[in-house]
């Protein structure tokens, strides 16, 4: 009998060893759970055994490349969108992941020919045109990619992006007034669009108009404030109104969210020196000579900032590996001399001082000895405050630096659409919590949750892993895969020994749970509960599993128009579907008062039901339980907003955002301009 079991639970977990049509069904449902949870390396596994038991459908491929996209195997995802092809020409979906697919491996000619295809079948798909004319850009067919964006416009009038690449394009072609047209359009409709006001900034910057580029980096940031790029150029347009501490305190900002940025660091370093900051301005420069240890402005600077704190022996190493680049570079021969002198070197110090006095002599007579680095054609940046990064002459080296065009932050040259896992919507509830065994590591300390009877669960050697309570899931590994996949079978060795134990039955059911296999794991949780109607984990977590369900067929449902044509409609999901969720965590409530997690939970439920006000009780009574709980103050400060009490919810987005969640204070500054 044991034996048996032991079969019948590999064959529900591997259906392409059964030939019956359900079986090959429910392993598709799995997978495709698991690549909407974003769990895509399982979601492989799952789609390769739907292949091999019928090679000839073309979801499994389709979707198994949308898994591969995910992962950045670009070959991998192209092959499989090949094969979906093959088996069924007419799905639009294919062609435009595998569009996507071939962008991300430089081939913009095959990815065009995709999109044509594509909107031959859908021609008013927003992204088909959006991603195409960004592949226009791409291979600098400028007049081409307008006309794709007129074509996008005609099918959605409202889409700012558009407009946006549009005002890139001019730029492009030198063309600011006509980018300004298309910018000023996007904040008239969205003045929330941080994008727009950083473009429309960029361009009065590079117009030398500071004082209106500070204004607008300053609406820029106050909607995103997590752009690195937009305080790096906010600082510049401070500097050039000789605001150096607006400026320092803008890279300290830029440096915070990008530690490795190299123009950061090097201005940061100039403006450092500027006011006597020698030793953190030999800070910013040691860095930058980390990422880029053969640029010579960077070399001489941190020189002179040894020579002036005392290191001249470092000073002169300095100073000498840039004459050996630049061999008639006067100004490094003559810090070079002073600093041979302050270490009693006379003797080369005079050497130094005479191939100075030389190179003027030659200089007067006009004797040229080549240029200090200088760029054989003559650059923009004579006699400005600033030299482009590219600019290789030596007299530059207490100039700022701005990037060159090349390497500027083009945001709308990358920007393709289409990856599965792409989410519109920035204001969205803090997730439910779980009970899992992997949780995604943060660079935010995060508080660690704890309950007194899970512990004790914990405890009780019958899980083989401990169990965490967390909102951050982490997906599995091979080797976590594999691992589960095991279990499930030990564990069903187990089960048939002791029929009787809820806590076995909800240890199976966790291993169901991780590896996507919603239905087993609702399955083995209701026998749990059977088993022990005091065991509030298996309600807990069946509460947790039914709503992922619920969202997973609310999303084919919005979806079946746009991803797969042929896919069927789901069911409705109506309240009563809730319901069923919202009596589980009723269950756990009544059986344990005081886990916080089951009012955080269903005050989520109320809130997805638009029921606000039971949603806000909820969190509240969370929040009592657990006062540090800063997803239940994100989640009822969202909730107070969207009945429009604004003041009580940037009370409480403050409160989450001193508790670690940053985001909060974006939404915070958004919803108190409403207030205004």
């Amino acid at each position: 009998m044991s034996k048996f079991k032991k079969i019948l639970a590999v064959l529900l977990l591997f259906p392409g060893v059964l030939c019956a049509q359900i079986n090959t069904d429910r392993v598709m449902t799995i997978a495709r759970n698991a690549l909407y949870f974003e769990d895509y390396v399982l979601s492989i596994q799952y789609f390769n055994e739907v292949i091999n038991a019928k090679p000839y459908l073309y979801e499994p491929y389709y979707f198994r490349a949308l898994a591969k996209i995910n992962l950045d195997d670009y070959v991998g995802a192209e092959e499989d969108c090949n094969e979906a092809i093959q088996r069924d020409p007419f799905v639009v979906s294919a062609y435009q992941i595998r569009g996507l697919a071939r962008i991300r491996q430089g081939n913009f000619d095959g990815a065009i020919d995709d999109y044509k295809k594509a909107l031959k079948y859908n021609p008013e798909n927003t992204v088909l045109w959006y991603n195409m004319a960004l592949c226009h850009i791409q291979k600098k067919d400028y007049i081409i990619a307008k006309e794709d964006i007129e074509r996008l416009l005609e099918v959605s009038p409202n889409y700012t992006r558009a407009y946006l690449m549009r005002g890139e394009i001019s730029l492009m072609q030198k063309d600011t007034i006509t980018a300004m047209k298309d910018i000023d359009v996007v904040i008239k409709m969205d003045r929330f669009d941080a994008d727009a006001w950083s473009m429309r900034a960029v361009i009065k910057l590079q117009q030398g108009k500071y004082k209106d580029a500070e204004t607008d980096f300053n609406q820029a940031i106050h909607n995103n404030v997590d752009n690195s790029g937009n305080y790096i150029n906010r600082a510049l347009a401070r500097f050039h109104q000789n605001n150096l501490r607006g400026a320092m305190n803008d890279y300290d900002t830029a440096l915070n969210l990008d530690p490795n940025n190299f123009i950061g660091h090097y201005n940061r370093g100039l403006l450092r020196a500027q006011v006597g900051d020698d030793n953190r301005a030999l800070e910013d420069f040691d860095f930058v000579l980390k990422i880029d240890s053969n640029d010579m402005m960077a070399t001489f600077n941190r020189g002179i900032l040894r020579a002036q704190t005392g290191n001249y022996r470092g000073a002169i190493a300095d100073y000498t590996k840039v004459i050996s680049k630049y061999p008639n570079f006067l100004t490094g021969y003559s810090q070079r001399a002073q600093a041979r002198r302050k270490i009693g070197d006379k003797k080369g110090a005079d050497k130094d001082d005479y191939i100075v006095m030389k190179m003027q002599l030659d200089k007067s007579y006009g004797i040229s000895n080549g240029g200090a680095g200088k760029s054989k054609k003559k650059t923009a940046d004579s006699g400005n405050k600033t030299r482009k990064k590219s600019n290789k002459d030596m007299n530059n080296y207490r100039k700022i630096v701005i990037a060159d065009e090349s390497e500027q932050d083009r945001k709308y040259k990358s920007d393709y659409r289409g990856r599965v896992q792409d989410k519109n919507v920035i204001i969205k509830l803090k997730s439910m919590y779980a009970l899992t065994y992997y949780e995604k590591v943060s660079g935010i300390s995060r508080s660690i949750h704890y309950d007194k009877f899970i512990d004790s669960l914990n405890h009780s050697n019958i899980l083989p892993l401990r169990l965490l309570i967390t909102d951050a899931e982490a997906p599995l590994t091979k080797d976590q895969i594999k691992f589960h996949f095991a279990l499930i079978d030990a564990h069903t060795s187990a089960i048939v020994a002791e029929s009787t134990s809820a806590p076995k039955r909800f240890a199976r059911a966790m291993d169901f749970y991780l590896v996507q296999d919603f239905t087993s794991a609702v399955s083995d949780l209701t026998k749990s509960i059977l088993l022990d109607e005091s065991f509030f984990p298996a309600y807990f977590m069946r509460a947790l599993i039914r709503c992922k369900q619920l969202e997973y067929e609310k999303s084919e449902q919005n979806g079946s128009r746009n991803s797969i044509d042929k896919a069927s409609v789901q069911r409705e999901v109506d309240r009563v579907d809730y319901d069923v969720i919202i009596k589980d965590l009723d269950k756990v409530i009544s059986i344990d008062p005081d886990f916080v997690y089951s009012y955080y939970n269903r005050g989520n439920i109320f809130a997805m039901l638009k029921d606000y006000r039971a949603a806000i009780n909820d969190y509240t009574k969370a929040i009592q339980l657990n006062p540090d709980l800063a997803e239940a103050y994100y989640n009822r400060g969202l909730t107070h907003i969207f009945l429009g009490e604004n003041k009580l919810g940037i009370n409480d987005l403050s409160r989450a955002g001193e508790l670690g969640i940053a985001s909060a204070y974006n939404i915070i500054k958004r919803f108190t301009d409403q207030q205004e």
